[in-house]
C-alpha cells in the first residue's frame, strides 16, 4: 500500500487530496484499488504521510543526537 496524492488547481491555487492505494493484479493487469480517501492535505503534510506508509521507514534525527558513525566530544 502507498499514499497517492492528486493535485487539482482551482482559481490559480493548488489543492492536494490523498488516498491510500493498493496495487493488485486482476486478470493479468495491475489495478490500483483505493482503500481509503484521506481527503484534503497541505503540501507540508505530504512527505509525512508518504513516510508513514513507506516500506523502509526513514530514521528520525533529533538535534541532540549525533549522526551515526561520528563521535561526540
Amino acid at each position: 500500500m502507498f499514499i497517492k496524492v492528486l493535485t487539482k488547481e482551482f482559481g490559480g491555487k493548488k489543492h492536494y487530496y490523498a488516498s491510500l492505494v493498493e496495487n493488485k493484479r486482476v486478470n493479468g493487469q495491475v489495478v490500483q484499488l483505493v482503500k481509503a480517501n484521506l481527503g484534503p492535505v497541505t503540501e507540508d503534510q505530504i512527505p509525512f504521510l508518504k513516510a508513514a506508509y513507506a516500506k523502509k521507514k526513514p530514521r528520525l534525527i533529533y538535534d541532540n543526537e549525533p549522526p551515526r558513525g561520528e563521535n561526540s566530544f
